[in-house]
């Protein structure tokens, strides 16, 4: 059905926020349009808008507008992304369908000056779950018997945000907010190609960028990092330059900076991904996987090359690493608010690598918005709204803190505990997405337990209820015929290691855990699993587990704390760049018999799968992982092996068998530092063939010498 012919008085409302619109305009600034109440209403009123002017670039996201006439083309919520980079007038998302945080905040960053973001909300939008919420809805959950208190807390932030124009259903005209004096746009840059000067700042720095002193960049969205990429990819080709590399998590991201660069440098682009001048310079797309292939396999990277890594805080920090590595000159920029990974976290984890690796790297934050005026009602918004600004407080509460396990009604109604929570969980987890601040409110069988106090927190645990399926269930969801959401460590087992038993035992994973900077290796990590472990005992579960991207580091902080190893992901997982090591620890009789099943399968897989596999697993892994399998005793014949291959002429390789023996027995945690770096260099060439020096006789001798060495240590 068309929607009503607009009464008289949606007909003044309309005139009251054009005249707002042009206000804004003037004083480039943007603002968020609430059109509450009411479905109906709020369509009839946002397709008025939409007509109502020669908008530039107007989008309708939601669901299509059946039985309208000349209706706009409606963008799926879930293609929010797809729009970054590009710029919008005006932008309707109507949330009949549900609200997605993320989307949200990707979207509102695409308004240029002048632009409005309009929300339409039905009558009741607060009290109930939304359809979105199916994405949080774990079997055997329906996502309308969740509780809403992240939707809540989005409509009275609304309600009580001045800078909303807000236009109920049963309103006559909107009430529209008072727009702050701005100050006068500064003067333009001494470089013509910018737009601020802190974009000229960042272009500068990028032309004079120096072999082995890699620049970070790091901005709000909005601020023109992309376009000064280009600017400075383009003079980088103009000054001689053969080839520059840029990647990307995908090529729609690095979509402005090749529309800058083609500016800057006066040449159209043979793809969107590939820039080639006249002179022969080329610049080119290539994505993070084919990248670290190609630097692998020696094709890329070397003197004189040049690498641009654009959203770097969406890269697993690994390939970053790898990158650093063989790249003489790379520059590293990502939003610091994203919404595929932190760029504060980000810059928090990779400041210790490039400080190793690189200790002349800088840094540069780009502070002032290129599409609107500081100071942005709608940015201020959204920050409210979607914590984009959450951070940590500079210092945890005094004292010795206890883990208290917060009521998340409570929660959802301080912003201050909620905003420190928040920032905990963002600056040290990758990926952390405002969408995740829903998953804590309102996902099904959630605990979320705060060390010390909950404005100024030292650490956050989170925990959510996986397993306790059927038999039945189990062994369809082990055959793959069924896929219930949710349950995520669970499935996994099931699914990729047989376990049926791990669906039919309850258990509470580990989602998130994070430590104040400030406490850090003081053993506040340890407290909150300890009060997990404590928490899952009091649910009646069988088992505590977590699983994570594999690193040294985080290996031996989960094995500090008791937990097992029990599946090693033979694929490196998309989000970290690292196999997926899943690890547990037994509460009751039944999850012992879970972990000693898994874990007897993992070592009698590990060998074939490091062979194969496995076979660039870090050293670093290989040994503590190796440390977690039952131990094994070396037999008389295999000690006589490696008395052969330590002391007289036995070829190695015809002792394999003995030296993994060796290997896999001397791996344990009390091992000093020189034999624990033998054991490493021992365990990658019996199980991975790996090299221990670059000659074949400096080779045969250092497996001599560690062999000699881990024979001593092992009784």
């Amino acid at each position: 059905m068309q929607p009503p012919i607009s009464p008289a008085r949606d007909v003044r409302g309309l005139r009251a926020l054009l005249a707002h619109a042009t206000r804004l305009g003037r004083r480039r600034a943007r603002c968020l349009v609430w059109l509450s109440g009411g479905q109906t209403a709020g369509r009839r009123r946002a397709l008025a808008l939409w007509r109502a002017k020669d908008w530039h670039a107007p989008l309708w996201v939601g669901a299509p507008l059946e039985g309208t006439t000349h209706a706009p083309p409606a963008l799926p919520a879930a293609k929010a992304r797809t729009r970054l980079g590009q710029e919008h007038e005006l932008v309707v998302v109507d949330v009949a369908a549900g609200l997605d945080p993320n989307a949200l905040g990707a979207l509102g960053g695409t308004l240029t000056a002048g632009g409005l973001l309009v929300l339409i909300t039905p009558e009741g939008f607060g009290r109930a779950p939304d359809a979105d919420y199916r994405r949080i809805a774990d079997y055997p959950y329906a996502w309308q018997d969740l509780s809403a208190h992240y939707l809540a807390r989005l409509a009275r932030l609304l309600a009580d945000d001045a800078g909303v124009l807000s236009w109920p259903a049963d309103g006559a005209v909107p009430s529209v907010p008072a727009l702050a004096r701005t100050a006068a746009r500064s003067r333009m840059p001494q470089d013509a190609a910018c737009i601020t000067d802190d974009q000229a700042r960042a272009v500068a720095r990028l032309e004079r960028l120096k072999r082995r002193r890699p620049l970070v960049i790091t901005a709000d969205r909005g601020r023109g990092k992309s376009a000064a990429l280009g600017i400075a990819c383009a003079r980088w080709l103009k000054r001689g330059v053969a080839r520059i590399v840029v990647t990307a998590p995908r090529p729609d991201a690095a979509a402005a900076l090749f529309a800058h660069a083609a500016g800057e440098a006066g040449a159209s682009r043979e793809s969107p991904a590939r820039l080639t001048l006249e002179s022969g310079g080329v610049l080119e797309f290539i994505a993070p996987d084919a990248l670290s292939a190609a630097v692998q396999a020696g094709t890329l990277g070397g003197d004189g090359s040049y690498l641009v890594v654009d959203e770097a805080a969406a890269i697993p920090p690994a390939l970053l690493g790898e990158w650093l590595t063989a790249f003489p000159r790379i520059a590293f920029a990502t939003t610091v608010h994203g919404y595929e990974g932190s760029g504060r976290g980000f810059a928090l984890r990779f400041r210790a690598r490039l400080d190793r690796q690189t200790p002349g790297w800088q840094a540069l934050t780009l502070a002032t918005p290129v599409r609107f005026a500081p100071n942005d009602p709608l940015e201020a918004t959204l920050n409210r709204l979607l914590l984009l600004k959450a951070g940590v407080t500079d210092t945890p509460g005094a004292g010795k803190p206890k883990v208290r396990w917060l009521k998340r009604r409570v929660l959802a109604r301080s912003e201050a505990a909620l905003e420190a929570l928040f920032g905990l969980l963002v600056q040290s987890h990758y990926r952390t997405a405002p969408d995740d601040v829903r998953q804590l409110l309102d996902g099904p069988a959630t605990r979320i337990g705060v060390l010390g106090e909950e404005r100024t927190p030292a650490g956050v645990v989170v925990l959510r209820e996986e397993g306790g399926f059927d038999a039945e269930l189990a062994e369809q969801v082990a055959q793959g015929v069924r896929r219930p959401q949710g349950h995520l460590l669970a499935q996994s087992l099931a699914a990729h290691a047989g376990s049926r038993a791990a669906l039919t035992a309850r258990w509470q994973r580990i989602t998130r855990v994070a430590v104040h900077p400030h406490c850090r290796r003081r053993g506040a990590g340890l407290e909150l699993l300890n009060a997990a472990e404590q928490a899952a005992r009091k649910s009646r579960a069988d088992l505590v587990g977590a699983t994570f991207g594999a690193d040294a580091e985080l290996v031996a902080f989960w094995q500090a704390a008791g937990f097992t190893p029990l599946r090693l992901g033979i694929a490196k997982d998309t989000a970290t760049g690292e196999h997926a090591l899943m690890v547990a620890r037994a509460l009751t009789p039944r999850g012992e018999a879970v972990i000693g099943s898994l874990n007897r399968r993992l070592a009698r897989e590990l060998p074939g799968l490091l062979a194969f596999e496995l076979g660039g697993l870090s050293a670093g892994v290989l040994v503590p992982l190796l440390a977690s399998l039952a131990p094994v005793a070396l037999t008389a014949e295999q000690r006589c092996d490696i008395a052969d291959v330590a002391k007289a002429r036995r070829d190695p390789r015809l002792a394999r068998d003995a030296l993994q023996t060796l290997a896999r027995s001397a791996a344990q945690p009390s091992l000093d530092a020189h034999a624990r770096e033998a054991c490493a260099a021992l365990a990658g060439w019996a199980y991975q063939n790996r090299p221990l020096a670059d000659s074949h006789k400096r080779h045969v001798s250092e497996l001599r010498r560690a062999a000699a060495l881990l024979a001593e240590r092992v009784v």
